[in-house]
């Protein structure tokens, strides 16, 4: 089973947002390693001097003028000074700015200088610096460090994304929304259904190409207006004669050949029905106003109208519903095909079925005839396509049945098709998605 193609929508949607975030991350990669780890390092090597300096001062001042340079340090430098008994473990720091701080402090004190970390309510940092014989403690809090480049990078990575793909998004929006009226408009004039206008904005070559559209759908619909104004002329004109024909056929004398004047008389009916067959054709789009029915009963009164014919036909319905719908259209798509399941079923019962659910309803006709060619079971549904076997016109037939059928269902918004049955024989399926019904409680 082939898959559903994406949208243009989604895939340009998808190719921005892969090409953005690309962008974004080698942007952040770039201004990491060029500019903000070079400042890291260079702060950090800045507070490493402070510190070793600090540490070398404290060590060198008389005992009662410490207090007032420690005071200094933490009024100018946030930096507390104090004499530590306690050596600090190893341990690795995952923030960058403090690998730089530690490298920084071993280059100068040629030796391991661990870095402590205390969470509370503030964050502190402290490292043990050994200076004549003691060990001097320098703590300093987080929110002297200041910069924080990896929060930075992560939120300049998500708002930059954010921001250039929603931006993105919403252009494309602007260029695919009136291709995407487009394709809806161009489906539905494919179905027959009657279009308005599409409105013509956007940009000058979109504006272009809805106006060509405008223009395009009111010529089919000038063609086909002019194509039943045509066909109903023809049909009496036509018909005209037949009658003619067929009363001068009715009046002659006796003597004259039976089988001859019958032959006469069933051509004149085959010309008479392809007349009306071609005018149903040409009417086919043509919607009537919609009633409320039972589609059991409804159903059920077509299959009683084929009471008297052979072979018979068995009907059995799941589920119910009422509903309002073209009843012209859908008494015309079911009588066609029970007739085709009729007359190329081989002379054997022909089946309906009847499945209403919440979201279709699915009316089957199967017969057991010799079946349609799986490479056939779309032209069957062209006019006046017809098999070479059974289903040649020697058997009977315009061609055009199907065809109607299908115009009337395409024309509905409903879907007809023709599938091969286990065993023999054609399964002909009409669906009519409840979307396309008007639902009555």
């Amino acid at each position: 089973m082939l898959s559903t193609p994406l949208s243009l929508f989604t895939r340009t949607g998808i190719a921005l947002a892969i090409s953005m975030t690309v962008f974004i991350l080698f942007s952040v990669s770039v201004v990491i390693y060029f500019v903000l780890a070079p400042v890291a390092n260079r702060a950090a090597d800045d507070l490493a001097s402070l510190m070793v300096l600090s540490a070398q001062t404290w060590v060198e001042l008389p005992p009662s003028t410490r207090p007032d340079f420690e005071q200094a340090l933490i009024d100018d430098y946030q930096l507390t000074l104090s004499n530590s008994t306690e050596a600090i473990p190893i341990s690795k720091n995952p923030m960058p700015y403090l690998r730089f701080l530690r490298n920084a402090l071993e280059k100068r004190m040629q030796l391991p200088i661990p870095i402590l970390v205390m969470s509370g309510e503030t964050t502190w940092f402290s490292v043990d610096i050994p200076m004549a014989d003691q060990n001097i403690r320098i703590s300093f809090p987080r929110e002297r460090i200041g910069a924080q480049p990896p929060l930075a990078s992560l939120l300049v990575l998500i708002g930059g994304t954010i921001i250039i793909l929603l931006a993105s998004l919403l252009f494309v929006r602007r260029l695919t929304g009136p291709l995407a009226n487009l394709s809806q408009a161009a489906a539905r004039l494919g179905s027959g259904m009657e279009l308005k206008p599409l409105p013509e904005t956007g940009p000058r070559e979109l504006v272009t190409l809805t106006h060509s559209f405008n223009q395009m759908v009111i010529q089919i619909a000038e063609l086909m207006e002019n194509r039943t104004t045509i066909l109903a002329g023809i049909s009496h004109d036509l018909r005209t004669p037949i009658t003619r024909m067929r009363l001068v056929l009715e009046l002659l004398h006796d003597d004259v050949d039976t089988s001859l004047k019958n032959k006469l008389v069933q051509d004149l009916d085959e010309m008479n029905e392809l007349i009306t067959h071609s005018l149903e054709l040409a009417h086919g789009q043509v919607t009537h106003e919609l009633e409320e029915i039972n589609v059991q009963e409804f159903i059920d009164g077509i299959i009683l109208s084929y009471r008297d014919n052979e072979p018979s036909i068995s009907w059995k319905h799941l589920g119910n519903c009422i509903c309002k719908v073209d009843t012209l259209a859908l008494r015309r798509i079911l009588t066609n095909l029970i007739d085709n399941a009729l007359s190329y079923g081989d002379g054997k019962p022909v089946e309906v079925h009847c499945d209403c659910t919440d979201s279709n309803i699915v009316i089957q006709v199967l017969d057991r005839g010799i079946g349609i060619p799986v490479e056939e079971q779309i032209a069957v549904f062209r006019p006046f396509h017809r098999l070479e076997q059974s289903r040649s016109r020697a058997t009977g037939g315009s061609g055009l049945g199907l065809a109607i059928a299908k115009q009337l269902a395409d024309s509905h918004g409903w879907n007809i098709k023709l599938l091969s049955r286990e065993g023999g024989g054609t399964e002909a399926e009409l669906s009519i998605p409840m979307e396309k019904l008007t639902l009555v409680n």
